[in-house]
């Protein structure tokens, strides 16, 4: 039986050379394999014909039965038009081209009967069916009552290869294939998930013969698809553990304890001592530690961090911790130095802003081992640094570096240091399970003891003069105010102007207070400048881009205003007000916006009004934007291009799959029963493109 998927689509009668040309640029389809798995977005019941007398402007997608009785162009240029009028005996409904107007009035005949099918509208008090398709009555006997529709770029609609015209290239192909087709599972599998054949799913993904057949093909192609991607992550991570080992913590040594009794800044949270547990049991396993460490605002991260590291050096290791910015990196070492200063401990500081003859002290202090804990950015990972015994490292908002960044880290040692990698950007449970499948998951749920719920409002422009009102009152109690300004990408010359024109008016409105500046097109030295004005009281007001999303620590600050909040995606307007609430006071966010509004963003904004949750909120954010928009995806190392799938909406089946993954391993970790010979077959065939990151996620 011949391969399919080394079988060319231009053989395929009805594509020819010059179509698959096209199919190949456009939508990456070389072989009858990968057309096959081109799946239809959509599918459109045609099993029932409407009597035009039964019709309404508000009806979706319908079909009809009758005559063209009648033809009009009107207009001129762009503005002309063909009318038909289309009758069936109960009533007329127009027919409605702005395109295409000579070859359609050449085409379809006067008093002959078509299906016409399409949707309806009211303009002008009439009903009409504007591009609408057009068959041969007797065509509607050969429909099927479920038809496909193909997601078509706009370069392959103008070389006339539509959606009718991929169904019955589809058709051609089925008809054509050597059937059946092999399965892809093995039977033991097949029983377990409770999933049709292979060859049954395809046939009914492409030509529906009922709904149930329908759901039946989605849910097995569903299955199989995230089943491999779920044993492909499960294997290498076995694999990862038994390979690579990991430095042994055997001790809760002198400068944990120490730090535990004397040095708390606050009682640890439940949450926190739990993670600390899990961490602890990672780090004396004699396992490499491979942990994401979730957390909102706020929740104490950098303790357990900082804790963690701890016990690295009571066991004769060094500890890293890395992070995005300069702004951030300089946070985290003045609140650790400050905090293991009881302790004698060495911390530096590594940043691209570091003076020459002070990293060379710094390099020399990694490599003998006099240094206990570095924080530091990306210099961190340059080659000309090097550690003595490097046996943790702390990645903080981890999405913002590459994969391949991340490794660099790794190979600083003969054996990979344990891994803490910690993000504020609470992963929805299905998101964690695919793009960080490979790493242990521990969430610290609780905030610390004092801290009050940040209060959400969605407020109009109209309301300035009140806000501005409000804004006085919290200054004259002695807090602190962001208003943040939506320059999403730093070359926005619109939103740079937009920026600054702000930050003059909100002079002018407030001249008896200081008012700073920050965003990403200012110097390194200017913005810190700037940003230390804000954090030790100097300035009342601080005017930015989201260059204050992550680490910026000014507890004093009690209020955070989000202009033009309808263009901030819900994990960032969650990050954004974590910015306050970082004291005992009551804290605000306020989301401005005008009066016009989508109805997606009207549910983005209540829902921030609504919860404090980024748990809560970051699972709608999956389901109002799709994964392939959640920030940190792209450089997770696992691409979304999954065919029929859908990571937000798919959650059950993903579980089935994982969990049947994980069976199998457990049965087969080298995938060597013969049963399995066909799993290895098709994990080869999907990851043989792919460059696994799994082992230095």
């Amino acid at each position: 039986m011949p391969d399919i998927s080394s079988l060319d689509i231009k053989y395929i009668p009805g594509v020819g050379p010059q179509r698959a040309i096209l199919l190949n640029k456009e939508l990456n389809i070389f072989s009858w394999e990968d057309l096959l798995t081109y799946y239809p977005y959509k599918y459109i019941d045609r099993s029932r014909t409407y009597k035009i007398n039964e019709i309404t402007g508000n009806m979706p997608y319908i079909q009809l039965r009758g005559f063209i009785t009648h033809f009009e162009t009107t207009g001129e240029g762009r503005a002309r038009r063909l009318t038909a009028r289309f009758s069936d005996g109960t009533g007329e409904i127009e027919l409605v081209w702005f395109k295409g107007i000579k070859y359609i009035a050449e085409k379809y005949k006067l008093r002959t009967e078509y299906t016409v099918f399409g949707k309806p509208t009211v303009f002008n008090s009439r009903l009409n069916i504007a591009h609408p398709e057009i068959d041969p009555a007797e065509a509607i006997d050969k429909t099927p009552g479920l038809q496909p529709y193909y997601n078509t770029t706009e370069k392959m609609k103008t070389h006339s290869l539509n959606s009718k015209v991929m169904q019955k290239i589809m058709q051609n192909l089925w008809n054509g294939i050597p059937l059946p087709l092999p399965e892809t599972l093995p039977a033991w599998i097949i029983a377990r998930a409770h999933v049709i054949y292979r060859n049954e799913a395809l046939r009914n993904i492409h030509f529906p013969l009922s709904p149930d057949l329908l759901r039946k093909a989605q849910f097995r192609l569903k299955f199989e698809e995230l089943f491999y991607l779920q044993l492909n992550i499960l294997r290498f991570t076995k694999l990862q553990q038994h390979k690579l080992g990991g430095f042994r913590f055997d001790t809760i040594g002198e400068n944990f304890n120490r730090f535990y009794r004397e040095c708390l800044p606050f009682e640890l949270t439940n949450a926190q001592k739990r993670v600390l547990r899990e961490i602890r049991a990672d780090v004396g396993s004699g396992k490499q530690m491979n942990r994401l460490l979730q957390g909102d605002v706020g929740s104490g991260k950098t303790l357990v961090a900082l804790m963690s590291m701890l016990m690295a050096v009571d066991n004769g290791f060094q500890a890293c911790l890395m992070a995005p910015t300069e702004i951030l990196a300089s946070q985290h070492f003045e609140t650790i130095s400050e905090l293991v200063k009881p302790l004698g401990l060495r911390v530096d500081l590594l940043t691209g802003s570091t003076k020459k003859k002070e990293r060379e002290i710094i390099h020399d202090g990694l490599l003998t081992g006099a240094t206990h804990i570095t924080i530091g950015t990306h210099a961190l990972i340059e080659d000309t640094v090097g550690f003595s015994n490097l046996g943790l490292v702390v990645i903080d908002e981890q999405h913002r570096f590459g994969v391949a960044q991340r490794a660099k880290l790794w190979k600083k040692n003969s054996r990979p240091p344990h891994i803490l990698v910690m993000t504020a950007t609470p992963i929805p449970r299905t998101l964690a399970m695919t793009v960080y499948g490979d790493l242990d998951v521990s969430v610290i749920d609780e905030l610390p003891p004092g801290r009050k719920p940040i209060q959400t409002m969605h407020q109009y422009d109209n309301r300035r003069g009140a806000l501005y009102a409000a804004i006085r009152k919290q200054i004259e109690q002695g807090r602190q105010i962001y208003i943040v300004y939506p320059l999403i990408q730093e070359s926005e010359k619109s939103d740079l102007k937009n920026l600054e024109e702000g930050f003059e008016h909100i002079q002018e409105v407030f001249p008896e207070y200081k008012v700073c500046m920050v965003h990403g097109k200012m110097k390194p030295a200017e913005k810190d400048a700037e940003m230390q004005k804000f954090a030790s009281g100097q300035a009342h007001i601080m005017v930015a881009t989201t260059v204050i999303e992550v680490g910026v620590n000014v507890p004093n600050a009690s209020v955070m205003i989000i202009e033009n909040a309808e263009r901030f995606g819900l994990s960032q307007l969650h990050q954004l007000r974590g910015r306050v609430g970082r004291g005992a006071d009551q804290s605000y966010c306020i989301l401005m916006t005008s009066h016009k509004l989508s109805e997606d963003t009207r549910k983005r904004l209540d829902i921030m009004v609504q919860t404090n949750d980024g748990f809560e909120i970051s699972e709608a954010d999956l389901q109002l934007r799709g994964p392939g928009d959640m920030e940190g995806t792209q450089q997770s190392g696992i691409a979304f291009d999954l065919k029929i799938a859908n990571i937000a909406k798919d959650g059950q089946i993903l579980q089935l799959a994982r969990n049947i993954a994980s069976e199998v391993l457990e049965k087969d970790p080298n995938l060597s029963d013969n049963e399995h010979h066909i799993l290895n077959i098709q994990l080869q065939k999907i990851f043989k493109k792919k460059y696994n990151w799994s082992l230095i996620s």
